[in-house]
């Protein structure tokens, strides 16, 4: 088996058709591998017919949406680079993202139609997108679609379901992820399918992610908080349960209704959920942890959950390294509270001083990080990827 990660959603087919993949709350559409994985072979030959080739960069504005994961692995099995946007972003900001990817075709969300419009308004001037796809929301509006722009689900259910023929390879880029840009203009970090396949691996290992487990995803796709657990539930056999866009309250009932074993929140979310007024009314018997990462999670926001019998495990990652860097999990938060964890499987990790040298315990330093799900590059900025690899270490800041 080529290491391609459009090749798990292929495997998890064969070996769990029937399993359900992924469960669209928001309109209530439910997938099992055997049918998400026909609809993103469409997909991928969709964008064939569209001149997408190898190497060429797929942008993606969205929310969470079946067509989300149905294009991530298309452009994966055909070879093409997925760009996902932030949907946060104002038009001026996508711009630069797209104009520096060299993103041919834009598939966006009706959620993003005025965003889009303004986009194409302003020409190859800013922008080198060529083709717009668009996908319609549950309940949305039919007269939505911009006239430049063509029907993502018109185009999908024209094209054949057959597996596509492969076009890369575990070196070939995967993804090309944009960093927030707090320190200047946002860095897009290149992901290779191997790089993104140790993630998954490493992930599984360190996690406990079980086979047929559920996983209510809450984050947004863009992150690589959410789109490397997808994957990892791809390549696991575990089922998706999806919000559209995060909802405190419906987090509760869905981890009842839809018997949640996982999920993974940022500590605001946590916040929300734990200060829901009906959260007694809903059961949570199967919630085995939920995942946090971005920001420490006060200790007052653990003992809640922990009351609740509701491990808190906390990660520590970044996007450079496809998210996994440190775990801690829910014995040891109660008892090393501040403490960022140890470091996942397949992962080192170093606190060093200017010089490179190991500091001491309880000094401060640069984290440092070693594994094979380290990005490969910042896309177009030698400068930049000099500066944060070196002698096989990331070095974070």
């Amino acid at each position: 088996m080529r290491d391609n990660v459009g090749l798990f959603l292929s495997k998890r087919a064969s070996l769990s058709p029937n399993l359900e993949a992924f469960v669209d709350i928001a309109s209530g559409l439910r997938l099992s591998y055997k049918a998400l994985n026909e609809r993103s072979n469409q997909v991928a030959h969709m964008l064939r017919d569209r001149g997408i080739k190898k190497g060429h960069r797929v942008a993606l504005l969205m929310l969470n949406c079946p067509a989300y994961l149905e294009a991530f692995f298309a452009l994966a099995k055909i070879g093409a680079v997925t760009v996902p946007l932030n949907t946060r972003l104002v038009a001026a900001e996508l711009a630069y993202i797209l104009q520096d990817s060299g993103s041919r075709l834009l598939i966006y969300g009706e959620d993003f139609s005025e965003t889009v419009t303004d986009l194409q308004a302003r020409g190859k001037e800013t922008t080198t997108v060529e083709d717009w796809i668009f996908v319609s929301a549950p309940g949305g509006d039919p007269n939505a679609k911009a006239d430049f722009a063509s029907d993502y689900e018109r185009l999908r259910e024209q094209s054949p379901q057959d597996e596509p023929e492969l076009a890369a390879d575990e070196e070939d880029m995967l993804y090309i992820m944009y960093t927030s840009g707090t320190t200047g203009l946002p860095k897009g970090v290149v992901h290779t399918h191997n790089s993104a396949m140790w993630a998954c691996i490493t992930w599984s290992a360190t996690g406990d992610v079980q086979l047929y487990d559920r996983y209510l995803l809450i984050l947004p796709l863009y992150h690589v908080g959410a789109l490397t657990p997808v994957t990892a539930n791809v390549y696991l056999g575990v089922t998706n349960v999806v919000q559209r866009t995060f909802d405190a309250a419906e987090v509760w009932h869905l981890i009842e209704e839809e018997r949640i074993d996982t999920s993974l929140a940022v500590p605001a979310m946590l916040n929300f959920m734990i200060q829901v007024p009906e959260i007694n009314q809903y059961k949570h018997e199967r919630l085995r942890w939920i995942m946090s990462g971005a920001a420490p999670v006060p200790v007052s926001l653990i003992e809640a959950y922990t009351a609740r019998g509701i491990p808190i495990n906390e990660a520590y990652g970044l996007t450079e390294c496809c998210g996994p860097a440190t775990l801690l999990t829910g014995m040891d938060v109660a008892n090393h509270p501040g403490s960022c964890g140890k470091a996942f499987f397949h992962t080192d990790i170093r606190v060093v001083d200017e010089k490179g040298g190991n500091v001491k315990p309880e000094e401060p330093g640069e984290v440092i990080v070693r594994g094979r799900h380290v990005m490969k590059e910042y896309w177009n900025n030698p400068d930049a990827t000099k500066k944060s690899l070196r002698g096989g270490w990331l070095y974070t800041g």
